[in-house]
């Protein structure tokens, strides 16, 4: 899958929003990736969870591992693509964590899998979990790396869509971005 064809799919869907956004790292932008809208549609899931299942199927990891709500759905599907077990991590008290009885087993290899990265938080503490459980973490793929591929995770990062996207802090902004009402969609 190309890039073009992905921002297509993000534009056709609507889930490319311009405007003035707070991200879950807290910095600005005017462009957020609603990933949800776009992967409401079956054919447009398996069609991206297969891109991202195949730079990880050589690596062959017997899990694979999302951060909720946005890894849910596109994390799910890549396990299937690839016929592995799949868990997720999931906020407890402020902080991701394995709940539900998931468990890593010690030497468990896993690959991370997201729907969006600016600065890779949730990517970082999903390795974590592993880590911390004994597990190794073999790569990460996302969706869409709005780092333009500056973000480094010390493992093989994999995207379908790289961006150089304008974040800004919250007293940084410039003017035009900050005559508008900023939203902050997605999860909390």
């Amino acid at each position: 899958m190309t890039s073009e064809e992905l921002m297509r799919i993000f534009r056709e869907t609507g889930a490319l929003l311009e405007g003035h956004f707070i991200l879950r790292s807290g910095l600005h932008s005017r462009q957020y990736f609603q990933c949800a809208l776009a992967l409401q549609q079956m054919p447009v899931v398996e069609r991206l969870g297969a891109a991202l299942a195949e730079p990880l199927r050589p690596l062959a990891p017997a899990t694979i591992i999302a951060p909720a709500m946005g890894g849910l759905v596109i994390g799910q599907e890549v396990a299937r693509q690839l016929r592995c077990r799949f868990i997720f991590a999931e906020k407890e008290e402020g902080r991701l964590t394995l709940r539900r009885g998931f468990r890593i087993a010690p030497g468990e290899r896993l690959a991370v899998v997201e729907d969006v990265v600016t600065q890779g938080g949730r990517v970082r503490e999903t390795m974590d979990i592993v880590r911390n459980a004994g597990g190794v973490v073999l790569a990460v793929a996302v969706l869409v790396d709005r780092s333009n591929g500056t973000v480094d995770f010390g493992v093989p990062f994999y995207s379908l869509l790289r961006l150089q996207v304008e974040a800004f802090p919250p007293d940084q902004l410039p003017p035009d971005l900050a005559a508008l009402p900023a939203v902050k969609p997605g999860s909390r």
